[in-house]
């Protein structure tokens, strides 16, 4: 038993720090995607391979028994392994499963496009395929990320790597799942825990782009200093502001006033910067081209680093832009919506001849 998946990475359209403290936030799962592969094996044996290398291990009722301490960037696949071994609560035959690195801009940094949401995206649907489970994927994959997070993250990307489009979502509490989990419980709590808040938006008709800056941020670093600026009331002040302007920008994403739509989106620039020094050199040099070319912009993210999403009328507008940006040495993406995760026909040979060398 065999199979190939891929899943997208994610953007922010609005409400990244507000959906954090309750709020809405309104998401994009965009290209490139990234390709994973899983294959059951005859033995009890579990194997990640990833282009550093591999980590292998033991099956169990409580997770994977791994043989030596997991390194970093191992920590989302094998937390969300664990997790899945954990819902399925019984023996069972092993697998591997290897998974391509995340996009890297020409100097090989990260985009800041959600690598590890998407591993932990992958890692569930691939081991919920293998062991034949019908848990809900997406609250596995919510509940293993934000634990590798050490509690911090709001699972937008999560959500927007497994369900795909343009989203809105509210945060999801995995309290209830880890104690289940520590309890010996996640089949029943996966099955009993409540819905995940996320809803598809239609497919917008103002077209995107990405310009990545050159530079990468620590999301987790940039959570917990924004956290220590605001005490609750303030907190909540934020959240009612960027609810407000994120609807205002979520109808605009209609196309039908793009001036109206433009202000959402400079207000929700805005109204991030009061969180801190979040933009950087580069993202002033590349909003102020974005108006330049009769187009918008913001940070995306945690800021402080990795990008821009943009926002041009139509798709001549954004191809210009995008020519402009790139002789001045920043890199962009256009962007559509893109698919959730989901099966594909062919399998990366790349990720084939990985588990192949595992034997």
């Amino acid at each position: 038993m065999e199979r190939a998946l891929s899943a997208p990475g994610k953007l922010f359209v609005s409400g990244e720090y507000a959906v954090l403290w309750g709020g809405v936030a309104r998401v994009a799962a965009v290209a490139p995607r990234t390709a994973a592969y899983v294959r059951r094996r005859e033995d009890a044996r579990v194997h990640v391979c990833l282009e550093e290398g591999s980590l292998g291990g033991s099956m169990t009722p409580r997770g994977v028994r791994w043989e030596r301490e997991v390194p970093a960037g191992f920590s989302f696949v094998a937390r969300t392994l664990d997790e899945a071994l954990r819902a399925h609560g019984r023996a069972s035959q092993g697998f591997d499963f290897a998974v391509a690195p995340s996009a890297v801009g020409p100097n090989g940094q990260k985009l800041g496009m959600g690598g590890s949401a998407c591993a932990a995206v992958l890692a569930a649907e691939g081991a919920r395929y293998v062991l034949e489970e019908r848990y809900d994927a997406l609250k596995l994959a919510l509940l293993a990320h934000t634990l590798g997070q050490g509690g911090k993250g709001s699972g937008g990307d999560v959500a927007a790597s497994f369900a795909g489009g343009v989203l809105r979502y509210r945060r999801y509490d995995v309290t209830p799942l880890a104690d289940a989990s520590n309890g010996g419980r996640l089949s029943a709590a996966l099955t009993e825990s409540p819905s995940v808040d996320v809803w598809r938006l239609p497919v917008p008709r103002v077209a995107m782009a990405y310009a990545f800056t050159g530079e990468s941020a620590s999301t987790r670093v940039l959570i917990g200093q924004a956290e220590a600026r605001l005490e609750e009331a303030g907190r909540q002040a934020f959240v009612e502001r960027s609810n407000t302007v994120g609807q205002v920008l979520e109808d605009g994403l209609a196309g039908w006033d793009f001036r109206g739509f433009s202000e959402a989106v400079k207000a929700q620039h805005e109204l991030l910067l009061e969180l801190g020094p979040l933009e950087t050199e580069g993202m002033r040099r590349v909003l102020s081209m974005a108006a330049a070319y009769g187009c918008v912009g913001k940070l995306s993210g945690a800021g402080g680093g990795d990008g821009c999403i943009l926002f041009a009328p139509d798709t001549e507008a954004r191809a210009e832009l995008c020519k402009g940006l790139e002789s001045r040495g920043f890199h962009t993406l256009l962007l559509e919506a893109e698919q959730g995760v989901r099966g594909e026909t062919h399998v990366d040979a790349r990720l084939r001849a990985w588990v192949d060398a595992r034997g």
